[in-house]
């Protein structure tokens, strides 16, 4: 079969591309924006791409086309599939139908933390010997990979609460009924579809009653807006979290943190072991309980989740070092709400240390940020930096400038090559500099480090 799939360099289309090619089928796709990591996996995998949309790529008539939730109707590609009458669905109800249906499914949601806690928990099962399936809204660098189709009968799925297509506005993890579910936290987010927390918390609890009673649904136990929604109504055994320095007896599971990035497991007050691993933050330490929980569930022991844990080895894009030149050492990360902004910066301190300068490179492209929901928070959420350069694209329409006004140290710019020049007049020995984007930031990192290498 061939399947064509609109959209397909998003994390999300371009995973399900790679479990659809293992499965057999000859695959294509198209998409406006191609850059690395994922157009590099899809490459790979023998995927041929098209670069724009248009009626043209689909001259060879697929037999099935996958469409993405990034495009509606009066799109030129889309238009034309309805046209010509060809076959369509969307990317997670194709996901249920053709892979998820058989298997035991671990899935995590929340507003933040799903891929780095997906990747832990595919890492774990795979080091137990398990051989999961897995699709991850990133590149888990234990596995090179975003997705892959595993051995049954486990299958680790990023489960995110945006819209499912322009014909299907349920959330897609309300088409993977799992069996072990991880609410990792929940706030407001997602501005362009939901017009509250409150309806957000609806689709989590239309995810929750799709959980089977045998099953297990794992959420920190400090969650305001995670209990609330487990009090809509909840069918399934229910396993608390906690990262806080709390009475063993306040959640099932806790960590007790012993230096700036390792701490102690605890289950039922029993002690399990240490994890010693690179990763920092309180946001990691949660995601990585979390994820030792539900493979528990699956019969992993905590003793070898932990020894799994300390040889994770990350996500792309998360934190992550993509170089080290003039003693500046350079990272790259997808943080875009202002929580994961914050969470990100904390951690990144606690281990560097308040002897070097963090300086942050952030461009603010989801839907939301553009649209100026998080404009109160945006600057409370940079606080940890000691600068910040914030790009301002064209399509922002709200007064960035004026929301930052307060603090001297942040700096608002129009134009890539501007941030560049000042980075280099800022640039001295043993400075940390984060760029954070859900984009290509306008390849931004590939000049920097050519600038620092010359």
């Amino acid at each position: 079969m061939q399947i064509h799939i609109l959209g397909i360099c998003g994390t999300f289309m371009g995973g399900l591309a790679v479990l659809a090619r293992e499965l057999g089928h000859t695959v294509t796709g198209s998409d406006q924006a191609v850059y690395p990591p994922m157009s590099t996996q899809l490459s790979d995998s023998g995927i041929k791409l098209f670069e724009g949309y248009s009626a043209n790529n689909l001259h060879s008539r697929p037999d099935l086309v996958v469409i993405g939730n990034a495009l509606s109707r009066g799109h030129e590609e889309v238009e034309a599939v309805l046209n010509q009458g060809l076959p369509y669905i969307s990317g997670p109800q194709w996901l249920w139908q053709h892979v998820l249906q058989e298997r035991h499914v671990l899935a995590v949601a929340g507003t933040h933390g799903k891929t780095t806690t997906s990747s832990m928990l595919a890492w774990i099962l795979e080091d137990a010997g398990l051989e999961p399936g897995f699709l991850i809204g990133g590149i888990a660098q234990d596995f090179g990979v975003s997705a892959r189709l595993g051995k049954q009968p486990f299958f680790v799925i990023e489960a995110d609460e945006y819209d499912s297509a322009f014909f299907d506005k349920r959330s897609k993890f309300v088409h993977y009924r799992p069996r072990t579910a991880i609410l990792n936290n929940l706030e407001f987010d997602h501005a362009d579809i939901f017009d509250d927390l409150g309806a957000i918390q609806k689709q989590f609890h239309h995810l929750i009653r799709t959980i089977p009673g045998e099953g297990l649904i794992i959420a920190p136990a400090h969650d305001a807006a995670i209990q609330q929604t487990l009090e809509m109504g909840c069918w399934t055994p229910v396993q608390t979290t906690s990262v806080e320095s709390i009475l063993p007896e306040r959640a099932d599971w806790y960590a007790k943190q012993t230096s700036a990035i390792n701490f102690d497991v605890y289950h039922n007050e029993t002690r399990h072991g240490e994890v010693q691993w690179t990763l920092s933050g309180q946001h990691n330490r949660q995601n990585g309980l979390a994820a030792i929980a539900a493979a528990n569930h699956v019969g992993v022991t905590p003793q070898q989740a932990i020894s799994s844990l300390n040889k994770f080895k990350g996500v792309k894009r998360r934190l992550e070092v993509i170089g080290e030149l003039q003693g500046v050492t350079l990272y790259d990360d997808f943080a875009h709400h202002p929580t994961a902004i914050s969470l990100t910066l904390e951690g990144l301190r606690a281990k560097t240390g308040d002897s070097s300068r963090i300086i942050v490179i952030l461009e603010p492209r989801s839907n939301t940020m553009r649209m100026g929901v998080h404009a109160d928070s945006l600057a409370d959420s940079l606080a940890t930096a000691d600068f910040t350069l914030i790009y301002k694209s064209q399509d922002i329409n709200w007064d960035l400038e004026q929301a930052v006004a307060d603090d001297p140290s942040i700096r608002v710019f129009d134009s890539i090559d501007a941030i560049v020049d000042v980075l280099m007049k800022l640039a001295q020995p043993e400075d940390h500099w984060v760029f954070m984007s859900n984009g290509g930031f306008g390849g931004i990192y590939q000049r920097v480090l050519s600038r620092l290498e010359n």
